[in-house]
């Protein structure tokens, strides 16, 4: 029984609520009459993260921010923007302090990615564009980018 009470904490996580926070789409392709006979679409996304504490005990806002740029490849005009800001409420239990800021912009995006990817799937198509499927995001990769990021410029 003395083993238990040594046993590190249950990690607990529920998603509480979920919710696009701002959404956008530009069709410039149609607001310019182009013809979209000879258009070779350069996708850029550009993945941004942010978490804050939650006056509610054990609760946090994440936010993700994507901005997504298709540009036409033969002449370089830009053919849609799409911008969308996706936030979930966790309740998050049982996480250290040293580990609780890695796990918010970690394992809380990758709970929600899946719905954001559907939003812009839907939002590509609905403005006269093949879906756009995005790749998976390597939330780890951007958190260390980040780390290192922050330790040349010197901020916290």
């Amino acid at each position: 029984m003395a083993e238990d009470a040594d046993a590190a904490p249950q990690v607990r996580m529920t998603i509480v609520a979920q919710y696009i926070r701002d959404l956008s789409f530009e069709n410039v392709l149609a607001q310019k009459g182009l013809n979209s006979g000879d258009v070779q679409p350069d996708i850029q996304v550009q993945v941004a993260l942010d978490a804050s504490k939650r006056a509610q005990d054990f609760q946090f806002e994440v936010v993700q921010k994507y901005k997504i740029t298709a540009k036409n490849k033969v002449n370089g005009e830009t053919l849609f923007l799409l911008e969308v800001d996706y936030g979930g409420v966790f309740h998050v239990e049982g996480v250290p302090e040293e580990q609780l800021h890695p796990f918010l912009l970690i394992e809380c995006p990758r709970m929600l990615f899946p719905f954001v990817r559907r939003i812009v799937s839907d939002m590509t198509r609905d403005g006269g564009f093949p879906p756009l499927n995005l790749d998976p995001v390597d939330f780890m990769g951007l958190y260390r980018q980040e780390l290192a990021r922050r330790a040349q410029t010197g901020t916290a």
